[in-house]
């Protein structure tokens, strides 16, 4: 985290948090969402300034209960995911080492591998990513490399010289619960609310002078 932002925190410590603004899509894009967007469940419009994604990047965290923010000086903005926290892509150096880079261009160190239902597929590390969805554009360069079993639900990614891993089948619908973390801290935030005592208090309110 930029110590500019750490000094932020602790000058305006109590700035509401804000969900829904931004997402991070299944391609490793930032995109801004404005009240349209969020009404519509779009994606919304990829973010293309540079120093702003470098900010954004450098300042992406997650809290306790898996919900994954960026730290905007003294707000914490609730991250959107379109399908896992981090986004690798796959490379192939001149002497055929391969490689893995996450969405913020650090080196990705992959210890698991799985296969969901749509073909895509998710890496594990031992470190701050937890599990990342490979970019759908090197999903070829991933078949030179991998065995996919005639169940096409299983197989072995041969990472390194010496290191292969296999392949193991997951539903997408299983992910987050998986690698604990959540995919949209606004509908988790709007069901907080909907169940907090003072709406279901309003609720029952309104349905007894209905009844």
């Amino acid at each position: 985290m930029d110590d500019i932002v750490k000094q932020a925190l602790v000058r305006w410590p109590n700035v509401p948090h804000c969900t829904g603004w931004l997402l991070l899509d299944a391609r490793g894009n930032w995109r801004m969402r404005d009240e349209a967007a969020q009404a519509q469940r779009a994606s919304g419009t990829p973010i293309r300034h540079d120093a702003l994604l470098g900010f954004i990047n450098r300042n992406y965290e997650h809290d306790e209960s898996g919900q994954w923010y960026f730290q905007n000086g003294p707000q914490r903005v609730y991250v959107e995911l379109e399908y896992t926290p981090w986004i690798v892509r796959l490379a192939e150096a001149a002497d055929g080492t391969l490689t893995l880079t996450d969405q913020a261009g650090a080196p990705f160190t992959p210890v698991a591998a799985w296969l969901d239902e749509a073909g895509s597929i998710l890496f594990a590390d031992n470190g701050q990513h937890g599990v990342a969805l490979l970019h759908d554009h090197d999903l070829d360069l991933f078949a030179e490399h991998a065995t996919i079993g005639d169940d096409a639900q299983s197989g072995t990614f041969h990472w390194r010289a010496g290191t292969a891993l296999p392949l193991q089948p997951i539903t997408r619908a299983e992910v987050p619960a998986r690698f604990r973390f959540v995919a949209s801290p606004a509908d988790a935030a709007n069901a907080a609310n909907a169940a907090s005592p003072a709406n279901t208090a309003n609720a029952d309110q309104h349905a007894s002078q209905n009844g």
